[in-house]
């Protein structure tokens, strides 16, 4: 594999050589900073978590410089936070247990530049090698540009790929943003009620942030639960514990389809559901 960026890091938490290590893929996250996989996919890193048979497969694109700092990180460079920040997802990838950890090393500026192709190349060589069966990445509507700026490269990077190499399901999850917006009916429901223990380590690694300002941990964690127990009004909690995300997997289907319409149209039909219930109480 020659990426891009010679700076671009390999993690394999059990020493598995580099092709069986990202040949054994199942599941895989590209995310945009250290700490979003575990933030967004856990539902991959559950499910393969102990198996034999099933294996994770984490890519951060970019090199997460620019995040806020506070405490023993306040006068750290940026320099020093993407160093501290690579070693902190590397610990990620060892308490669970990720078959495989790319880390591209790009900056955003990088990656939200819609002519920079060097995001996509990777990507299609990574997931040519993997050919996973789930990739979770950021959805569409998340409010911070970094992450959308990665999931259109990925989709990119996916449609340009042969049909047989693509997964067979593509997930836009929740970080920057709640998606309990999205009609029920269209809602991607994760049960992570599993291994809660493990969840709450994976996000407590990430010091840098939750000790330089940020509880992440708390947050996404806090988020769970209140998606599990709002999930319904009229019924019992089934889970302890969930993940919102939409599907976007037609975007892989259909290659000419409109990226912005599709997303509009989750909008635009939550929008008349409101309405429509709104009027007949009128």
């Amino acid at each position: 594999m020659k990426l891009n960026k010679s700076t671009a890091e390999y993690f394999v938490f059990d020493n598995a050589p580099l092709d069986k290590a990202i040949g054994r893929t199942t599941h895989m996250a590209v995310a945009a900073h250290q700490d979003d996989t575990e933030i967004m996919a856990y539902d991959g890193i559950q499910k393969c978590f102990g198996k034999e048979d099933l294996w994770f497969t984490a890519v951060v694109v970019t090199n997460g410089a620019g995040s806020p700092r506070n405490g023993i990180y306040q006068k750290y460079t940026d320099e020093d936070m993407k160093r501290i920040r690579k070693m902190e997802q590397k610990k990620a990838a060892f308490v669970g247990e990720y078959g495989f950890l790319a880390m591209l090393d790009y900056e955003s500026a990088e990656v939200k530049d819609k002519h920079n192709r060097e995001p996509v190349e990777d990507l299609k060589q990574i997931i040519s090698m993997a050919r996973p069966k789930v990739i979770y990445t950021h959805n569409l509507a998340d409010k911070h540009n970094t992450h959308v700026a990665v999931a259109l490269k990925l989709i990119s990077a996916l449609r340009e790929l042969p049909e047989e190499i693509r997964p067979e399901k593509l997930y836009g999850c929740e970080v920057w943003g709640k998606l309990d917006w999205v009609k029920d009916d269209e809602k991607v429901v994760f049960n992570v009620s599993d291994h809660p223990n493990i969840a709450q380590s994976l996000l407590g690694v990430f010091d840098s942030q939750i000790c330089g300002g940020k509880r992440y941990d708390q947050a996404a964690l806090g988020n769970r639960q209140s998606n599990a127990t709002f999930l319904s009004a009229y019924n019992v909690d089934v889970y302890s514990s969930a993940i919102l995300g939409m599907d976007l997997t037609p975007l892989i289907r259909n290659e000419n389809m409109d990226i912005a319409e599709y997303i509009k149209g989750y909008i635009d039909r939550f929008s008349e559901e409101v309405s429509e219930k709104i009027n007949k109480m009128i």
